[in-house]
């Protein structure tokens, strides 16, 4: 199709459940699963839906080997495409190793007593990042998850193992991670701050609205495709408004750009916004995204690499299984604010 955004490519990483259980986060599995139905929705962000350009990890497939062999797949991807757009994406545990001043990203299969070790480290992170020759880079880390309503003071969601703390991403990695061209770094929060989810547990806020700002919230009348500079705008600005009015707490996005501004997605189909903007357009959208949180996408896309790549056209394999697109399940969630 002729408005389909075709050198886009996506990992969508939401852990999920994880070996222990007690670090299990079942709102990233909402997230990247709303996340893939508005990528994918050729009225929409219009991603073709396929395992050439999506690959979907949550759950126990969320591993750590999982995670870099999806980003030695993306890699692959961009050597193919010399046009690739690529969208990483991660939602789950960040923790800072104090004594050490290491930084990692908590993997499905994480072992308690070894984090160093089992967990991704933001060292291999950025290298594998740095690997991938696209020209459009867009990277998301949401890592520092709390639920339910803040109090002025709060502590850790979590117990941890000693001389680890939940933090987002720090700045100092996120310069590293923008290095190169045509880079950029997006994360929930700032280093001192929570990513809260949303009271009714649907999603995180700030998942919530960069699912809105895909579908055109940061746009203008006229726009045909949704750019980086619309997602900072819409993002920075009802973030942390959400953040203080449903859960009482700060949380300000952050945003790290070493390159000029890049389009990562078809807007709404390539029809663009009407004349009336976004107010035209918000309650048909607001739709939309109950319906994403909604949904339960059934697997993961199959890596280009990987031990099983079976999918046919239009499919997205899932261990071996073919799926008709997107699989779609529907069970009853609370309202959207």
């Amino acid at each position: 199709m002729s408005n389909q955004f075709i050198h886009g490519f996506a990992l969508l990483v939401g852990i999920g459940e994880c070996a222990y259980p007690k670090w299990t986060l079942p709102v990233t599995v909402k997230d990247v699963q709303a996340l893939i139905v508005v990528l994918t929705d050729t009225s929409l962000c219009a991603y073709p839906k396929d395992d050439q350009h999506i690959h979907l990890l949550h759950d126990t497939r969320a591993t750590r080997s999982a995670i870099l062999d999806g980003l030695a797949w993306l890699r692959i991807q961009a050597v193919a495409d010399p046009e690739a757009t690529v969208l990483v994406y991660y939602s789950g545990h960040g923790w800072l190793d104090q004594p050490t001043g290491q930084y990692y990203l908590i993997p499905h299969d994480v072992e308690p007593f070894d984090v160093p070790s089992s967990a991704l480290s933001a060292q291999n992170f950025t290298e594998a990042l740095r690997d991938i020759p696209a020209r459009r880079l867009l990277v998301f880390v949401d890592s520092c998850h709390a639920e339910g309503m803040a109090t002025a003071k709060y502590g850790p969601a979590i117990k941890l193992p000693p001389g680890f703390e939940q933090a987002a991403l720090p700045k100092s990695l996120s310069d590293d991670l923008k290095q190169g061209e045509g880079r950029v770094v997006f994360t929930s929060s700032r280093e001192n701050q929570r990513s809260w989810v949303r009271p009714d547990g649907a999603m995180s806020i700030y998942t919530y609205h960069l699912i809105e700002a895909l579908q055109g919230a940061g746009n203008q009348p006229g726009d045909t495709m949704v750019r980086v500079s619309n997602l900072m705008n819409h993002l920075g600005k009802t973030v942390p408004h959400s953040a203080c009015r449903l859960c009482h707490a700060e949380q300000t996005p952050f945003f790290d750009t070493a390159t000029e501004d890049f389009p990562v997605a078809v807007l709404r189909g390539g029809k663009g916004l009407p004349a009336g903007g976004w107010d035209a357009v918000q309650q048909e959208a607001a739709k939309v995204t109950q319906r994403a949180y909604q949904a339960r996408v059934a697997g993961c896309g199959a890596i280009a690499q990987a031990r099983s790549v079976a999918a046919g056209a239009g499919g997205v394999a899932a261990g071996g299984d073919v799926l008709g697109g997107v699989h779609i399940r529907g069970p009853r969630v609370d309202k959207s604010e």
